[in-house]
């Protein structure tokens, strides 16, 4: 119990630390405590996280607080973005981190929100009425959080000017696919000098040949889910599939690996990988590599890599 109260008291402390970093982006004490209650919040063990049940924990009376801090208020989030960006650079900056991009859907009623129509979600795994956010996240061995975010706008509400003004989104916001959102968050990283060795992310992102190649000119070592039907380069071909450089392979070249814990136990598959693009600087390469599950043969991923 003892061990339980300090590890409490030593969130709590930390929390109160990272609100320091950006309390001076509010010019009110009310909603620097607010913002604080948010945060508290946020990491409490509550089963549904919304400004009633947050406002609940905060031993506030009603959600009246949390929703002005969040809907009325006057503040930056992109500048306490920074503030908690450079928190974390300096706790958890590691040269060999890894910035993973993904998106995830939230599940939305109505029409109000900003960016919500039917649309697929991941989150829910089918089509729903949703709102898309698209993060980059930074990954170490000594911990993993969110460093940025795009609020993804389908072309439904950026050619409907009007409702757009009335969510308060700027007449500048036109539309961006969610591919140019992670580029620009990546772009953003680099720019900033944070520090990072490796770029990921899966299919939806990893089968822009655009991308890939910016991220080669950049020198940004990068390692990207692809679908089966995305080509490549080879000594035999410009365009071949990177399904079909496999087949052929003989087993040896199989080797069977763990990809860490899941929540099943160890994630143990077959991989195999291919060096491609055979025109390139001496110390860099290019691979595909292919993932391939060992109850279910069939079932193959594929990644293209570029590294040392």
């Amino acid at each position: 119990m003892g061990g339980d109260l300090a590890d409490v008291r030593l969130w709590a402390g930390e929390l109160e630390a990272v609100h320091e970093r950006f309390v001076h982006r509010f010019s009110r004490e009310e909603p620097r405590q607010s913002a604080l209650a948010y945060m508290r919040g946020l990491v409490a063990p509550l089963e549904r996280k919304n400004g009633w049940t947050l406002a609940e924990e905060a031993g506030h009376g009603g959600p009246d607080r949390i929703h002005r801090l969040l809907n009325r208020i006057d503040w930056d989030a992109d500048e306490v973005l920074n503030d908690v960006r450079d928190y974390v650079v300096e706790n958890l900056g590691d040269r060999d981190a890894v910035l993973i991009v993904d998106d995830t859907g939230l599940l939305k009623k109505g029409v109000r929100s900003a960016g919500v129509q039917r649309q697929y979600s991941g989150t829910a795994g089918r089509t729903e009425n949703s709102q898309i956010g698209v993060f980059l996240a930074y990954a170490t061995g000594r911990g993993r959080t969110l460093i940025d975010r795009r609020l993804y706008l389908p072309t439904s509400w950026t050619d409907d000017r009007e409702r757009c003004r009335r969510a308060g989104i700027d007449d500048s916001v036109a539309f961006e696919t969610k591919v140019a959102m992670a580029k620009a968050m990546v772009r953003r990283a680099i720019a900033e000098k944070i520090p990072f060795g490796w770029v990921t992310a899966d299919a939806a992102y990893g089968f822009s040949k655009g991308w890939r190649f910016e991220l080669e000119q950049a020198d940004v070592f990068h390692v990207m889910a692809t679908t089966r039907h995305d080509t490549v380069v080879t000594r035999w071909s410009i365009d071949h599939p990177v399904h079909d450089l496999f087949p052929a392979l003989p087993r040896q070249k199989w080797k069977r690996r763990s990809c860490g814990e899941g929540a099943h136990g160890r994630r143990i598959y077959d991989w195999a990988r291919v060096e491609v693009r055979p025109w390139h600087r001496e110390d860099r390469r290019h691979w595909v590599i292919a993932r391939r599950s060992v109850s279910r043969p069939e079932e193959i991923s594929y990644y293209i890599a570029y590294c040392p």
